[in-house]
């Protein structure tokens, strides 16, 4: 096969793809491979282009042997470090005196190694934080059953804490199936009709009790008549209870939790008429640092505080996916010592 002959079928590959021939200098390289490997690598040694170890092993082999072999190369995109499956097939009857070529591709397994890493970090971060009530259970019911036995009042005080935390365990599984359930419908557009200022009116209704307990004032403005927008009713009230929830539970400390609904003909955020739900209080804020990563799965801006108040770190990714699902937008503004704003953006 000529070199003409060669480049063509190299760029008819939809990989990155290169022919190293029994000369062991690479004799074609298609745009992709030059892209990932540099412009200057046709007429070159391979080893001094791929120089990890694992990668020169795998050809190398694939030349002595004329059979198939696999390994791993390990780049990075300016942007993350990225992962390709290499595959090594000997071709025979082309290259230097037609002596037979190795044809190696790469494919880009980097999506799938992040999403496994995802996995396992998800079932880590699920594995610690049922093991910590559950532990605290198991030795609760030892001492019941132990020195405990035959003391009422110390038998009240840990059935109360075992209570607790059967509760945080319970909501950690509910807020879980929230989760995947919203995820699921992710890409799924809801087609009903939700009314914003009832919803607003009724979910401060609800929570008030827990605010009187926190000492903190619920307020709320915005137009009397009906606000509507097209959406799942039940998750649009699951995003105002989740934000007006937090905003109580961690804003408190300012004694006051403002919740404001407008309307805008244009929003450039959708692009279009759209519907603006602001939750602010007047807490301690939050560290910028901590701004950027507040919607992953677990991820708590004060761990200890969290799990004291009850919270399940699943909160604000459940609200994401759902304004996700109604593809609207959330922005989080907090300034320390002076409180944090949540705004939620859906189209109308």
């Amino acid at each position: 096969m000529s070199d003409a002959l060669n480049h063509d079928f190299l760029a008819a590959m939809p990989l990155a793809a290169l022919l190293v021939d029994q000369s062991e200098r690479i004799i074609a390289a298609n745009t992709e491979a030059q892209t990932l490997l540099g412009q200057q690598i046709v007429g070159r040694h391979y080893a001094t282009i791929l120089r990890q170890p694992q990668v020169i092993e795998a050809i190398e082999r694939a030349l002595r042997d004329k059979g198939p072999s696999r390994s791993r190369h390990l780049a990075n995109d300016g942007a993350q470090d990225t992962t390709f499956e290499v595959t090594c097939r000997y071709v025979n009857g082309i290259g230097a005196v037609a002596g037979g070529a190795v044809l190696v591709s790469f494919t880009d397994v980097t999506p799938m190694e992040q999403a496994g890493q995802m996995r396992r970090d998800f079932v880590a971060n699920v594995s610690h934080e049922l093991r910590t009530p559950l532990t605290a259970i198991m030795g609760f019911i030892e001492t019941l059953r132990g020195p405990a036995r035959n003391d009422p009042a110390a038998q009240d005080r840990f059935l109360g804490i075992m209570e607790q935390e059967a509760g945080r365990m319970n909501r950690l599984v509910g807020d879980l199936l929230s989760l995947n359930r919203v995820e699921s419908e992710e890409r799924v557009r809801p087609r009903g009709a939700v009314d914003l200022t009832a919803q607003i009116a009724s979910t401060l209704n609800s929570l008030r009790p827990l605010a009187t307990e926190a000492g903190v004032e619920l307020h709320s403005t915005g137009p009397e008549t009906p606000v509507n927008v097209t959406g799942d009713e039940d998750q649009i009230r699951q995003v105002l209870t989740n934000l007006i929830e937090n905003a109580i539970k961690y804003g408190g400390s300012g004694g006051e939790v403002r919740v404001t609904l407008s309307e805008a003909e244009r929003d450039p955020a959708v692009r279009g008429p759209a519907a603006r739900i602001q939750v602010s209080d007047k807490g301690a804020g939050i560290d910028p640092v901590h701004l950027p990563r507040l919607t992953e799965r677990f991820y708590r801006a004060d761990s200890h505080r969290s799990r004291q108040k009850g919270g399940t770190g699943l909160g604000l990714a459940i609200v994401k996916h759902i304004v996700n699902r109604h593809r609207g937008r959330m922005r989080v503004e907090s300034t320390l010592g002076s409180g944090t704003t949540f705004t939620v953006i859906l189209p109308k």
